[in-house]
């Protein structure tokens, strides 16, 4: 088992296997192409905000405390990765989300803030517009600020900032909609 654990994909794949093994002998109380949608959009979501607040709680107070030796650790190798998934993370949370909205019969009324799906439909806007920010404000800026294009210091310092910005913005929009995702309950 140790051999497993210690490797990434390896655990990736038998944990996959075990939520397959489930799939296919627990019955769920949704049609399986909803319930297997369901299941995607709530991991890469999971990924997703864990990654936004790994980089607001931890990784932004942090790196002023790092030592200037240190510094390229993080931004050369740490954070590039992380952002890697954070984006994908936010694109097929996104994607899922409206595939279930769309099976579950909903995707347009949500859209268009109707009742009773106007709840689902807030947080479905506010996944968006942070996914949005994630692709066109804060990676664009994160390939600056990290040096992954080619930047002056001065445009590199001010791209950090708006990242940093949009990255605390999208925490902030993050909590209501959780609220949003956690209290809507149609299908």
């Amino acid at each position: 088992m140790g051999k497993i654990l210690e490797n990434l994909n390896l655990t990736m794949i038998a944990g996959l296997i075990l939520a397959l093994i489930i799939i296919f002998t627990v019955p769920a109380n949704a049609e399986m192409v909803q319930g297997i949608m369901r299941w995607l959009h709530l991991f890469f979501g999971i990924t997703w905000i864990g990654l936004l607040y790994y980089f607001n709680f931890v990784q932004i107070p942090t790196m002023p405390k790092v030592p200037a030796e240190l510094k390229p650790g993080i931004s050369k190798f740490i954070a590039p990765s992380a952002l890697f998934y954070f984006r994908w993370a936010a694109a097929f949370t996104v994607l899922t989300g409206l595939i279930v909205a769309y099976l579950a019969g909903y995707a347009h009324e949500s859209l268009t803030l109707q009742d009773p799906y106007r709840l689902i439909g807030i947080g479905m806007w506010l996944g968006l517009i942070m996914a949005f920010n994630v692709w066109f404000v804060i990676w664009p800026n994160q390939k600056r600020a990290l040096g992954l294009v080619e930047a002056d210091d001065a445009s590199k310092a001010k791209s950090a900032r708006t990242a940093m910005l949009f990255s605390r913005t999208n925490t902030l929009l993050s909590i209501a909609m959780l609220y949003c995702m956690i209290n809507f309950n149609g299908g």
